[in-house]
């Protein structure tokens, strides 16, 4: 890692983002202890670690990777093992902990017989015997199918809801979108951008999606106004209407004057809508923009 200065505010879902490779799972490790920080300062929970790793691993739960269990023992058995390790108090979370993810029914079943989403929730379960104030989850939807992956959805936000904070370490931007407030995008080792996904995306472009009657003309009439002279505007066409891409910042004038230039061009405007960039899109232009700085 190289430089990394990450910040995230309590209680929320925080977003770690990165193509393979970039280091995600690195600052992980080092931020728990299992791999040593040659330079720098870390704290988590407002303990500086390594020198505190004690007091903060105390009040902090993670799956690194997939959670891992024996699988010749009952999920609640495998709790019973890691709560041994904590306070007393632990042990009396183990049931409220596989209730709350769901699983209490398939407590006494070997994790043998656990599928994929079922193992990801007990990996849950067993940061929850710790009571924690702080969750880091390392692409846990990894495996699932969709109904699994909306079941994780919903228990981490709940998770959020309860005051807790959830670091979320993915490469499902779609799911990191419908999940978290906040983002940062580390590559190479290094965070390019972190930020309020809001505000992030208030900076990109915009999407005008018009469908009309005769698009190749619409096409023209638009083109040979100054609309398109602004940098960053780009006018295509397809078989059902216009794709019209605005740069970040351009105001309903100009939408409305594009309603007027077809309109007063004798095309039919059957829908007209403005789509804000999404955080794949503005994730993949983040990640070009730095392969083109090299």
């Amino acid at each position: 890692m190289n430089g990394v200065e990450l910040l995230v505010p309590r209680g929320c879902a925080f977003g770690y983002l990165g193509p393979n490779g970039a280091g995600k799972t690195t600052l992980i490790r080092v931020l728990l202890g299992l791999t040593h920080a040659d330079a720098g300062t870390m704290s988590l929970l407002g303990h500086p670690v390594p020198r505190h790793r004690d007091l903060a691993l105390a009040r902090v739960g993670a799956i690194v990777d997939e959670p891992r269990f024996h699988s010749h023992l009952t999920g609640r058995q495998n709790l019973q093992i890691l709560a041994a390790a904590r306070e007393r108090e632990a042990r009396d979370r183990i049931g409220p902990a596989l209730e709350r993810v769901g699983i209490l029914h398939r407590a006494e079943d070997k994790v043998s017989k656990y599928s994929m989403g079922m193992r990801q929730r007990l990996g849950v379960a067993a940061c929850l015997i710790g009571d924690p104030q702080l969750l880091i989850l390392d692409e846990p939807m990894n495996g699932l199918d969709p109904a699994g992956m909306q079941d994780m959805r919903e228990m981490i936000l709940s998770l959020v809801a309860e005051g807790r904070t959830v670091v979320l370490s993915s490469h499902l931007l779609d799911e990191v979108e419908r999940t978290c407030d906040a983002v940062a995008i580390v590559d190479r080792g290094s965070v390019v951008r972190q930020g309020p996904i809001s505000e992030l995306l208030a900076g990109t472009s915009l999407v005008l999606q018009v469908e009309c009657s005769d698009p190749d003309r619409a096409r023209a009439l638009i083109a040979a106004t100054a609309i398109v002279a602004v940098d960053g505007t780009l006018v295509t066409a397809d078989v059902t209407g216009l794709s019209v891409t605005l740069p970040a910042g351009t105001g309903r004038d100009v939408i409305a004057e594009i309603n007027r230039v077809l309109v007063e061009g004798g095309i039919s405007v059957y829908r007209l809508q403005v789509l804000q960039a999404s955080l794949e899109s503005w994730f993949l232009q983040v990640t070009s923009r730095l392969g083109e700085s090299e």
